[in-house]
């Protein structure tokens, strides 16, 4: 492991941290990133095991509200109401998530320029929505009836599309659907939470026999970061959008995407030449060139 792999790990794991909540797309940013940094990840099995720190940044946060629930759940219906909600938002996700994952991982994953045209169409739509005057009928994320959790579940399953954001995915169709930018952003960070550790759970044991000490040591360097950058964010992003909306984000996404597709027609080439280069000449731990 060498200090170029060290910097790139806490380079993008600080860049999840600090995307994973806001409506911007961390896969995307993290893909994007490393794409451009040369970084090559086994089973790309990094990019969603890091998760996990920004999954114990959310716990860490609201780990009173969670311990309150959890305490009161046998004998206060709200809290049964909330929990379901969430268990119900959750599923669809879970279900074409183990479907789909290859796909995703093998095709979509390696697709750059995929991420680019996501971040753009979903910052319009974003912004469109922001902009929108819709009315508020659900403000308190304890009373979101069962069906508009399942809604915001269906919706979050367009984030399966990297470069589309989970967060920004839950946060539109709920404001679609009547609920204030607070409280939209809210059920976001619990819905994360199983979403998340589902994912990281799933993709750790489908390879974790593919994945080397070296591997395991810049995934718990990525975590750390990530688990830091979120601390950050989690603490301040529902007053930023209380008081600016998601208008800010959505310019972000539509910049980045731009961005990316300029770099990719321009450097691509170049760097996907010395990627090649570099895989062909490392071998694997049987002593067979990688990837035979």
């Amino acid at each position: 492991m060498d200090i170029k792999a060290i910097l790139d790990a806490v380079i993008l794991g600080v860049t999840e941290g600090l995307t994973e909540f806001i409506p911007v797309s961390s896969t995307g940013h993290i893909l994007l990133l490393g794409h451009f940094l040369g970084f090559q990840s086994t089973a790309r099995s990094f990019e969603v095991l890091i998760q996990l720190g920004a999954i114990l940044a959310i716990l860490s946060v609201y780990f009173a509200r969670l311990w309150q629930l959890f305490i009161s759940l046998p004998s206060n219906p709200r809290s049964r109401h909330f929990v379901g909600g969430i268990v119900l938002a959750f599923l669809p996700a879970a279900f074409i998530g183990v479907l789909a994952h290859d796909f995703i991982k093998t095709v979509l994953f390696e697709t750059p320029m995929v991420v680019c045209v996501a971040l753009i169409v979903g910052g319009i739509v974003l912004l469109i929505i922001d902009r929108m005057t819709i009315k508020v009928r659900y403000d308190n994320i304890m009373d979101y009836p069962l069906s508009l959790c399942l809604k915001i579940g269906l919706f979050q399953c367009l984030a399966m599309i990297p470069g589309t954001s989970r967060s920004g995915a839950t946060i539109a169709g709920s404001l679609l659907m009547g609920t204030d930018k607070r409280s939209a952003a809210e059920f976001s960070f619990f819905l994360a939470m199983p979403t998340m550790l589902g994912a990281f759970t799933y993709d750790l044991a489908k390879n974790h026999a593919l994945l080397s000490v070296d591997d395991l040591w810049l995934v718990v360097i990525g975590f750390v970061a990530a688990f830091l950058a979120a601390l950050f964010v989690v603490r301040r992003l529902l007053d930023f959008v209380s008081r600016h909306g998601f208008a800010p984000f959505a310019w972000w996404r539509i910049g980045v995407g731009i961005v990316g597709m300029v770099l990719l027609l321009t450097l691509s080439p170049a760097i996907d030449e010395s990627a090649a280069d570099g895989r062909g000449e490392r071998v694997t731990d049987h002593g067979t060139p990688d990837g035979q």
